[in-house]
């Protein structure tokens, strides 16, 4: 049953060579990273994705361990990480039949990142 709602996301096709059993823990793990750290996202094109992320080392590092064990069970995967003049952001591209993988992950984020900004905005300067 997990297995179908993860593959009904679109986020672990065929190709991805990640346990079933771990799938749903692996999503998990992005869903958190997501929510605690995306401040934009936008779809630079269908292949390719730009999460903002809030600045950090310690976001820095998870997002890099977190991708780099991401590519090595879905190898269609290109993963940039940029740290540059006080921003964080992370590219994400796919090959073309992998789009609609792109289509979830882009799904995802934005729906962290405006909770994100709810629970910011209702905060108390």
């Amino acid at each position: 049953m997990t297995q179908d709602i993860v593959l009904d996301q679109g986020w672990a096709p065929p190709a991805c060579t990640l346990p079933t059993a771990d799938q749903p823990l692996r999503v998990a793990e992005f869903d958190a990273l997501f929510a605690e750290t995306v401040q934009g996202v936008r779809r630079e094109e269908r292949e390719r994705l730009r999460l903002e992320l809030a600045f950090g080392p310690e976001h820095a590092a998870r997002a890099a361990e977190l991708t780099a064990r991401e590519s090595g069970c879905c190898s269609f995967f290109t993963f940039i990480l940029t740290v540059a003049g006080g921003s964080l952001t992370l590219d994400v591209a796919v090959p073309p039949e992998h789009a609609e993988v792109l289509d979830v992950l882009q799904a995802r984020a934005g729906a962290a990142g405006r909770s994100t900004a709810s629970a910011e905005a209702g905060r108390p300067a």
